[in-house]
């Protein structure tokens, strides 16, 4: 038998939300969570018993977080004027270096971004993770350790801990 929704949500609401907050960023991140579990809600009654249910989560969060991505990216956005030089850095510095997290999440190189999404923030096996970026579980492990090595230089912790 499957668990009734509500509790899904709340058992995998926080995984959920940082999978799509590390893709779509903060704000498309809680649109994409949203649009996740309406998308799962819908499929809810239909699931088969025995199936892992955060792992099935985190997929569709995955390809909501896209979906909102390439929403984003076709929507024009309006400004008052356009400014002379470069924009003002947003959140903590330190010397210079933005030091928050989701903006550096988001500076990653697209496949990074993804498997350390995937992996590191939903829990995903890195076959998973390859089944859904593309790729081997090779590939995508190395793209997830690259992502938290850069992560790491961002924030020039080098300790060999693994995140």
């Amino acid at each position: 038998m499957v668990e009734p929704f509500e509790h899904a949500v709340v058992r995998h609401g926080a995984t959920v939300l940082r999978v799509c907050r590390a893709v779509a960023g903060l704000s498309d991140g809680d649109d994409a969570w949203s649009e996740t579990f309406l998308a799962a809600l819908r499929a809810w009654p239909g699931l088969e018993p025995g199936t892992n249910v955060e792992a099935w989560l985190v997929t569709i969060a995955h390809r909501k977080a896209i979906d909102v991505l390439r929403a984003r990216a076709r929507r024009a956005v309006p400004v008052g004027d356009v400014p002379e030089g470069a924009l003002p850095m947003v959140g903590r510095t330190d010397g210079g270096r933005d030091l928050d997290l989701w903006q550096a999440v988001a500076a990653l190189p697209t496949k990074q971004r993804h498997c350390v999404a995937l992996h590191h923030l939903g829990g995903l096996p890195y076959d998973e993770v390859a089944a859904l970026v593309g790729g081997s579980a090779a590939a995508a492990r190395r793209a997830g350790a690259d992502g938290i090595a850069a992560l790491r230089r961002a924030y020039g912790t080098t300790d060999g801990e693994d995140a």
